[in-house]
């Protein structure tokens, strides 16, 4: 019998984790608190990027949900409207696919520390909104790269 009633009290507590909705945002949500103060952001940020000194990734979200991360260097460019974009040179690819597909791309950029400073804490995360106007790509384009993709930063977050 206690068996039975520990194994019933299991079940209630587990009931409403196999119910609730299974969408979880783990892209953009995963920390509640910045530990690392500020990012890097408009100026500071494009010039660090394009100084190609540190760590890249890019995140897409795949055609089943789940998140793909990879390490692609890329570059930053600003409008004349003082806007921020990211250049993403990515070749046929999945992550390339899935931003094609759904427009979704994150984006970190994490500054290489001073020597013997210990792990990189300057940088930033980035909320990307993947460009799909052809002739504002295009002039975002001054590289020529034939495979280039951009993607306006539209939200900029410390590195944690």
């Amino acid at each position: 019998m206690k068996r039975f009633l520990a194994i019933l009290m299991t079940l209630c507590l587990l009931a409403p984790a196999c119910f609730a909705e299974q969408a979880v945002d783990t892209v953009t949500t995963a920390s509640v608190m910045d530990y690392y103060g500020t990012a890097l952001e408009g100026d500071d940020l494009m010039n660090a990027i394009n100084s190609y000194k540190g760590f890249y990734t890019v995140t897409t979200i795949n055609p089943d949900g789940t998140p793909l991360t990879g390490f692609f260097v890329y570059s930053c460019v600003k409008d004349e409207e003082g806007n921020y974009y990211l250049g993403l040179g990515l070749a046929e690819n999945q992550s390339r696919a899935n931003i094609l597909a759904n427009g979704q791309v994150y984006a970190v950029y994490a500054q290489l520390p001073e020597e013997g400073a210990g792990y990189p804490t300057t940088g930033a995360r980035m909320t990307l909104e993947f460009v799909t106007d052809e002739a504002k790509a295009a002039a975002l384009n001054t590289s020529g790269y034939a495979t280039m993709l951009f993607a306006k930063i539209v939200a900029v977050r410390p590195l944690g």
